[in-house]
């Protein structure tokens, strides 16, 4: 119990597995709870109850993060979202962190304030409007004295760092992800450099999120982690990707895919595919594992469960079954009993169902 106390920074220099949790907007949006395509967050203030369950069930699954669901929060992003008229970036904020609060409580999780691109910053670039529009959501973080902020989902790390730099003026430790491929960022900064920018504005922890699979993530990461040895400069590494299959994506990711966003479903990962996932970035080096878009609670369950050797223990949602399908033993059917193996489910080549479905598609141009 005591590990649960730490601070993020103090597991991870502990060397310790850090289970983030997963994909919000996606999830509601197919819940009922977000418009599509805007994504913002108001859900937090409208039905609490909806994403209240949502973090309960990553924390069953094992997550050691509670992200408080305010992506897409700030003003200028609600003002062109064409679906809050009443409600502000500020009580979403706030009733986000109470919610992230509450459920963290419940099993020892710490708070994650996470801040977003904004609007702004493709409009018009001004670094002290933008800079002021994150001072804002920080001192609204800061009421609730969330625990760490993460940066997230930033396509240009010019306004990530300047995210960073507003943040760690907070004395709080802070995550920077961008959501970029090995390319670089959108002006094609390489992702070692990106890596660079954001240690040197104050990031304690570096990596990327959403817009690509797993597996391309991690070596984006790799590229990262690189370029700061090069520079010889340390930070703790985190991924938190897709739940999807995003092989053929270009630079913009999935956002450019024709089944973009309702058909994604086609694109599942599953469970076994992020067992891989999870092994794959700890080998990497990276400590800070999650999701985002995508990414359910059986996803997490499942990292959860490839590293439960690394980490003591199995998280609550794998009491029923155990890992890699222990509890088809029981079954009737000796041909499904035989399942109950990992050999099994690692091996397994997945049908679609689909006869006519390609194994492809081709993305729009960017």
């Amino acid at each position: 119990m005591d590990s649960k106390k730490k601070g993020i920074l103090e597991r991870l220099n502990a060397g310790e597995v850090v289970v983030g949790d997963g994909g919000y907007v996606l999830q509601l949006e197919r819940r009922g709870y977000v418009k599509a395509g805007h994504w913002t967050p108001e859900a937090a203030v409208e039905h609490p109850e909806a994403v209240l369950q949502l973090h309960r069930e990553f924390l069953r699954a094992g997550a050691d993060v509670m992200q408080t669901f305010t992506f897409y929060s700030s003003e200028d992003k609600l003002k062109i979202s064409g679906n809050v008229t009443t409600i502000t970036g500020s009580q979403i904020n706030e009733a986000a962190c109470d919610l992230a609060r509450q459920v963290a409580n419940e099993g020892g999780a710490l708070v994650a304030g996470g801040v977003s691109q904004t609007p702004s910053y493709r409009n018009d670039n001004n670094e002290s409007e933008i800079k002021a529009i994150f001072k804002k959501q920080m001192d609204d973080f800061l009421k609730k004295d969330i625990d760490f902020f993460i940066v997230e989902f930033f396509e240009h790390v010019e306004e990530a760092v300047w995210a960073v730099e507003v943040l760690k003026t907070s004395g709080k430790p802070v995550g920077a992800t961008l959501c970029i491929s090995p390319e670089g960022d959108k002006h094609r900064v390489p992702p070692g450099e990106c890596a660079v920018r954001l240690v040197k504005a104050g990031a304690d922890i570096v990596g990327v999120n959403c817009h690509l699979d797993p597996l391309t993530d991690i070596r984006t990461v790799k590229l990262m982690k690189e370029g700061l040895e090069r520079a010889g400069l340390k930070a703790h590494l985190m991924v938190q990707p897709l739940g999807f299959h995003t092989p053929e994506c270009n630079h913009s990711g999935y956002i450019n895919l024709p089944e973009f966003p309702f058909a994604l479903e086609t694109r599942a990962m599953t469970r076994w595919d992020m067992h891989k996932y999870a092994r794959e970035a700890y080998k990497a080096g990276i400590r800070y594992i999650g999701g985002c878009c995508g990414f359910e609670p059986y996803h997490i369950r499942a990292i959860s469960e490839e590293l439960s050797a690394e980490r003591g223990f199995l998280p609550p949602a794998s009491e029923k079954h155990g890992p890699w399908g222990a509890a088809l033993e029981m079954h009737t059917k000796p041909w499904v009993r035989a399942r109950a193996r990992r050999e099994y489910w690692e091996n397994l080549l997945p049908a679609s169902g689909r006869p006519t479905c390609p194994s492809m598609a081709t993305p729009d141009a960017e």
